[in-house]
């Protein structure tokens, strides 16, 4: 047999080694295989050495043509184990990401909502029923002057009615100042304001008494103003507001009493009671609302002329109110933070 033959069957050998390494790679799923194959086809006793050993048998010019293709398979090898085994990686990687992917379709645990507490509640449903009346919202200072909490409201140092007021005084730069005791503090400071023109103003917030704390008091409680200047304004007038006001909150059913009162910002004055039946259905009469006509001092002193104008003025205690209608029998409930009382209130 001449060299000619020897170099054509040696090249049928290599390309059947070409052709088995392919085939075994396309089979290949994991890197330890991979191994296997590099070693099957190019370890110490692989057909690749077992065909290098062989032509040293050959002529030069062999040896240098056949060892010429050996080397070029050799790299064909090296190049296919690589790109095989960046594909197992890839394909390693992407089975993770389907394995350790969040399905976001699954449902959840359910997050508690939350719900506005029941005294806003309370106060954003009497904003709404005076807004559709024309009011206006007027937000007031908790820490207050004794100018504008008492004096201006025609209650002067040593008016009785300071007794039913006694209040948290504050020491603020050398200036005696007080937490307010009521929220009629804001009816001069609208007034002022307002550059002697009408106004109809509502004003809601905290209000601090040196009560002593009980089921129905608190030294902390929640107020609601409201008043309005113009002139042709009469106490029929601030009744028929009243009772409108108390239909929508309470329910057209409810049954309530006008009554005469005294308050030295109002003059006449009056206080609105509900009727309400105890245990043995007897009738129980709960005051729940002061109101009454603006005293003309007042209105001197918030720069109105009582000849032109004249005004009426209502306040009630947002608690109160709140606790009546929910049937609720101690005030500091609302004030605990207990989540079993305030989700009765969600409207979610």
């Amino acid at each position: 047999m001449n060299e000619n033959e020897n170099q054509l069957i040696l090249l049928k050998k290599i390309k059947k080694l070409e052709t088995d390494i392919q085939n075994d790679l396309k089979n290949i799923k994991d890197t330890e295989s991979l191994k296997k194959i590099e070693v099957k086809y190019n370890g110490k006793n692989s057909n690749i050495s077992i065909l290098l050993k062989h032509i040293k048998k050959h002529s030069l010019e062999t040896k240098k043509k056949i060892g010429k293709e050996i080397n070029l398979l050799k790299k064909k090898l090296f190049f296919w184990i690589q790109e095989q085994k960046k594909k197992i990686e890839q394909e390693n990687i992407l089975f993770s990401i389907k394995k350790e992917k969040i399905d976001i379709t699954l449902p959840s645990f359910a997050f508690r909502k939350g719900s506005i507490h029941p005294l806003n509640q309370t106060i954003e449903e009497i904003e709404d029923f005076f807004l559709r009346l024309g009011y206006s919202i007027f937000r007031g200072d908790e820490i207050e002057t004794d100018l504008y909490n008492f004096e201006m409201l025609n209650i002067d140092q040593y008016h009785p009615a300071r007794d039913m007021h006694d209040s948290f005084y504050l020491n603020i730069n050398s200036m005696k100042k007080l937490l307010r005791t009521h929220t009629s503090s804001v009816q001069i400071k609208a007034m002022l304001k307002s550059n002697s023109q009408p106004l109809k103003i509502i004003s809601s917030g905290k209000v601090y008494r040196r009560d002593r704390d009980d089921d129905t008091h608190s030294h902390q409680f929640m107020q609601l103003e409201g008043f309005m200047i113009d002139s042709n304004i009469n106490l029929v007038y601030l009744q028929e507001i009243i009772v409108m006001f108390i239909k929508s909150f309470f329910g057209h059913k409810q049954k309530m009493r006008i009554r005469p009162s005294y308050f030295p910002f109002t003059n006449p004055s009056l206080e609105v009671d509900l009727i309400i039946q105890d245990n043995n259905n007897n009738d129980v009469y709960l005051e729940i609302l002061g109101a009454g006509m603006i005293h003309p001092e007042v209105l001197k002193k918030g720069n109105y002329d009582p000849q032109k104008y004249n005004g009426l003025a209502f306040g009630m205690g947002i608690e109160r109110i709140t606790m009546l209608k929910y049937a609720i029998n101690n005030i500091r409930n609302f004030y605990n933070n207990d989540i079993r009382f305030l989700k009765q209130f969600s409207k979610y």
